[in-house]
Parts: structure tokens; C-alpha cells; sequence
């Protein structure tokens, strides 16, 4: 039974530390977009308050992340058009305080290496379909504590109910988060 027990001991040792969820850091990530105004110029932002984890289920070699951005932490050049975006023919942030993202499932390597991935954006509180394409890190896949996942996409704004000015602003809304992963 001793040598039973130290044999198991030894195993759990050897056991990779993947099978842990990693969290987002909320003091190093964040999340930028950009929309264009009056096909002349482009209004920039980004968020400061990013946070979520990386659930990761070792058996299947896969992962989801889950993350929510906390849309009055968005930082803006102008406070006019700061205002204005929080406004309820934008984000509307009284009412809906957080944007939502949560993958489907996503293979481990293609964390590492980079490719599309699917998910689903709760904005405004309407639930839409996305694809962001992440960026390689080359991070090893079982080790992902301390990678940048670096995603980029495009949303079509009027999909989340945000009809507001069309003739002087874009539809197309480019997104990016910059998600770094830390031990919980």
C-alpha cells in the first residue's frame, strides 16, 4: 500500500499544471476600439476595467474565455464624445454597465499559435455571434500563465441596437483586447 501511494504522489507530481483556470489581469489588459467619423477621421477609445478568466478543461485540450469590461471605464481624448458614447443611444452604461464576451470552446495550441476565434458579445444586452482572429504568442499551451492574447475583430454596430447618427458615424466598429493571463 506504501508503494501504491508513493507511486500515485510521484505521478501527481509529474501531472502538467494546465488543469488550472487562469484569470485576466485587470491591471495590464484592455480592451481598444475604433469607428469612423465622418468617413474623415476615426474616434478612438479604450477600457481599463478587463477582467475574466480562462477556464481550461484538460481532458478535451481546450479552453474558454470569459471576460467583461466594464463600460464606464472607457478613456477617451474628448470628454464631449466620452459623454456622448456612454450615452443610451451608445453604450447606454446606466443600463447596461458591462460588455460580455465568452468564447466557445478553443483548443489549447490555438492559443499558442494564433487563428479565429468564435464566441458570443453581450453589448447593450443583445447577444451576437463574433469572430476575432488572436494573434501567435508562442506560448507553450500548457503553460499559458504570463502569455498576451492579442484579439481583433469588427462588429457591425446597428447588430447590438446602436442606430444612433448613422449618417456620421460608421457601422463597422473595430475591437481589440489584449487579455494577459495570470494565476488565480
Amino acid at each position: 500500500m506504501r508503494h501504491l501511494l508513493s507511486a500515485i504522489v510521484a505521478l501527481l507530481a509529474a501531472a502538467p499544471l494546465s488543469a488550472a483556470d487562469l484569470r485576466i489581469d485587470p491591471v495590464h489588459s484592455r480592451a481598444e476600439f475604433s469607428v469612423r467619423l465622418l468617413w474623415v477621421s476615426t474616434v478612438t477609445g479604450s477600457f481599463e476595467g478587463i477582467r475574466g478568466e480562462l477556464a481550461i478543461d484538460p481532458a478535451r485540450h481546450s479552453a474558454i474565455v470569459s471576460a467583461d469590461i466594464d463600460t464606464e471605464s472607457v478613456r477617451m481624448e474628448s470628454a464631449r464624445l466620452r459623454r456622448w458614447l456612454l450615452a443610451p443611444e451608445f453604450f447606454d452604461a446606466s443600463r447596461y454597465p458591462q460588455i460580455h464576451f465568452e468564447s466557445f470552446p478553443v483548443s489549447l495550441q490555438l492559443l499558442s499559435e494564433g487563428g479565429d476565434v468564435q464566441g458570443l458579445l453581450t453589448l447593450r444586452g443583445v447577444t451576437q455571434p463574433v469572430t476575432f482572429h488572436l494573434q501567435a504568442n508562442h506560448c507553450p499551451p500548457h503553460s499559458l500563465a504570463g502569455c498576451v492574447l492579442q484579439l481583433k475583430g469588427t462588429i457591425d454596430r446597428t447588430d447590438f441596437e446602436m442606430r444612433g447618427r448613422r449618417g456620421a458615424l460608421s457601422d463597422r466598429v473595430n475591437l481589440g483586447m489584449a487579455i494577459v493571463l495570470t494565476n488565480p
